[in-house]
């Protein structure tokens, strides 16, 4: 029978939420999450406090040792959260003392007036007393709903038992806790010599979806005993950032509380690091942007229902900076990104992505490819290229759309994923 209407809700229909079940992990997922080094000077816990999931971990604290130097790039969205505004203003501050990270899922602390800002507060004092760190640096980030006012009292009432469970290593457990509608956690490391002597540098992130960075990505931890001081390491962070994460984009839609944080203890036996440009510096420097890069492609990887993982290369523009206005028209397609999920070669597709993208373009010198086939040239599709070519290689779970636009020297690369029913699915669903 039909329940009637105002009547009880049968038993047999369980609300909403409670008929979720876990999303299926990214088949474009890696294999599992890797051996991370330990990074000396950084001890982690996390806990569960239950702001908006249940029987899983939800806030990670790290500690990091006295000494240690913070960089970090954030949204330029115009309706940043208290968190991010709160990080900003605390970054290039003293350094000689002990600093913390606080990061919560479940609750973006976004667009949620003066309650924002008391909430920060209120948890940089918790976690401050219960260590011993200035406020000053105490870094805190937030994810998960906007405008709802984040109950950080449940945070708090864990703070101490957070810094009595600090321990070294810990970061897989650390990215599984702020994940959101991620379906793996993410994590990157590596360890390089500098004069003779070993450098650690492992990082998190989380984010799946509203991913269209301008500044950095959603939320990202990156931790290293390298010593270098924070005016630097702030220039090296920055640079890399526009290379790596401000490269990728999901859905086209910059979140209100992306966060990049970068925090080098000091506690490595090699030599400082005082000039970006010296040998140790570009060694470091690398092994920094390829971590950086591996977690930005993971994030991509996790877009929300991908099942393509796409790099767009532009080449032949008047400039870097048409080239990237053309690989982002390209990667930000909806029109592209279906037909990528269809694995329909529709390459007049890419044709008009390039024509609204803004950047200079000209038909009858622009050239397509799709990996290795040749596709379209001299503003009229290949005389070689065949329609089961292209088909059979739409098949490939990674994919790469190259344009030459035969202008000039201008060149840059983009990372992508396909937009596929598994989006709107997870999109329409989040807040229910």
């Amino acid at each position: 029978k039909k329940q009637k209407r105002g009547g009880k809700a049968s038993k047999a229909e369980p609300p909403k939420a409670a008929a979720k079940t876990a999303m299926p992990v990214s088949p474009l997922a890696p294999a599992g999450f890797p051996a991370l080094p330990a990074v000396a000077g950084v001890r982690i816990a996390v806990t569960e406090s239950g702001v908006r999931y249940r029987n899983r971990p939800d806030v990670m604290l790290a500690e990091l040792a006295p000494g240690t130097a913070v960089a970090g790039v954030f949204t330029r969205s115009a309706t940043r959260a208290a968190p991010v505004l709160d990080c900003q203003a605390k970054l290039g501050g003293p350094s000689d003392a002990g600093a913390a990270v606080l990061v919560n899922a479940g609750n973006a602390n976004a667009f949620t007036g003066a309650h924002g800002s008391a909430s920060v507060k209120a948890l940089c004092e918790s976690v401050s007393g219960a260590l011993n760190v200035p406020e000053a640096r105490v870094f805190t980030a937030s994810t998960g709903v906007i405008g709802v006012p984040l109950p950080h009292e449940k945070i708090a009432a864990k703070v101490a038992d957070l810094a009595a469970s600090l321990a070294p290593g810990g970061l897989e457990q650390a990215a599984q806790a702020i994940r959101t509608t991620d379906t793996f956690p993410k994590g990157a490391g590596t360890v390089v010599e500098i004069d003779g002597a070993p450098v650690a540098i492992a990082g998190i992130a989380k984010g799946s979806g509203m991913i269209a960075p301008d500044m950095a990505t959603m939320l990202v931890y990156i931790f290293t005993d390298a010593r270098i001081g924070q005016a630097p390491l702030q220039r090296m962070v920055s640079k890399l950032s526009d290379e790596t994460f401000n490269c990728i984009t999901v859905d086209g839609d910059t979140s209100t509380s992306d966060s990049l944080l970068v925090a080098a203890t000091g506690q490595s036996p090699a030599t400082e690091i005082g000039d970006a440009r010296s040998r140790s510096g570009r060694v470091f420097r690398d092994a920094l942007r390829g971590v950086m890069m591996d977690l930005a492609h993971q994030v991509v990887r996790d877009g929300e229902g991908a099942t393509k993982f796409v790099e767009v290369a532009v080449t032949g523009a008047a400039s870097d900076g048409d080239a990237r206005k053309v690989a982002l028209s390209i990667a930000n397609s909806p029109l592209v990104k279906t037909a990528l999920a269809g694995e329909d070669p529709n390459w007049g597709r890419i044709v008009m992505a390039v024509g609204k993208s803004g950047a200079a373009a000209d038909r009858d010198r622009l050239t397509i490819r799709f990996g290795d086939i040749l596709v379209a040239e001299n503003g009229w599709v290949s005389p070689e290229y065949t329609e089961e070519d292209g088909a059979g290689y739409m098949k490939r779970a990674e994919l790469t759309i190259g344009v030459d636009l035969g202008l000039g020297s201008g060149m840059a690369r983009v990372w992508t994923c396909d937009l596929t029913h598994q989006y709107i699915s997870i999109n329409a669903d989040y807040r229910s």
